[in-house]
């Protein structure tokens, strides 16, 4: 079974990228903030960002926990979409897909969420410091870098990521 993990900024388009993926290779889809509720892997709620407070390496745990069940399914493949799926050890990720636009895009993408000023600021911060694609790397994933400014044409994904 394939595992494949998207992650990125928040706005990038990493759940659209899964769903379409997901679709194509009729792969399982994840849902992160299901496993966070399942578990119980919140730790409070921070105010100011308007958040969950969530510790990695539970989240991970319970990630493994989930891929283990999968795999007893006979599923193909299951793809893990959060901002938070690059903590998930190397070893249990075939690929790390890493969802990336340009600012411009992004801060309409947050405005359209609703996002608040801080919020947006905060989220183009960690786009321009690529947090989620160092955090991945220091991770040692195997990582593709998919471009969704123009939004998502999944056979030309699927080819640059030749599945």
């Amino acid at each position: 079974m394939k595992a494949i993990i998207i992650t990125g900024t928040p706005g990038t388009g990493k759940t659209v990228l899964a769903k379409a993926l997901a679709e194509k290779l009729s792969y399982s889809c994840v849902d992160v903030n299901k496993i966070i509720a399942k578990y119980h892997i919140s730790e409070g709620y921070d105010e100011k960002r308007k958040t969950k407070i969530i510790d990695t390496k539970k989240l991970s745990k319970s990630l493994i926990k989930e891929i283990s069940s999968l795999k007893k399914t006979k599923v193909e493949g299951i793809i893990i979409d959060s901002h938070l799926s690059h903590y998930l050890p190397k070893k249990y990720a075939d690929l790390c897909i890493v969802a990336k636009c340009d600012l411009k895009t992004l801060k309409k993408r947050l405005k359209k969420k609703k996002y608040h000023k801080d919020k947006i600021r905060e989220n183009l911060d960690a786009e321009i410091f690529d947090v989620c694609l160092e955090e991945a790397k220091q991770g040692g994933h195997k990582i593709t870098i998919i471009d969704t400014t123009k939004g998502i044409q999944i056979n030309r994904v699927i080819k640059k990521l030749n599945l």
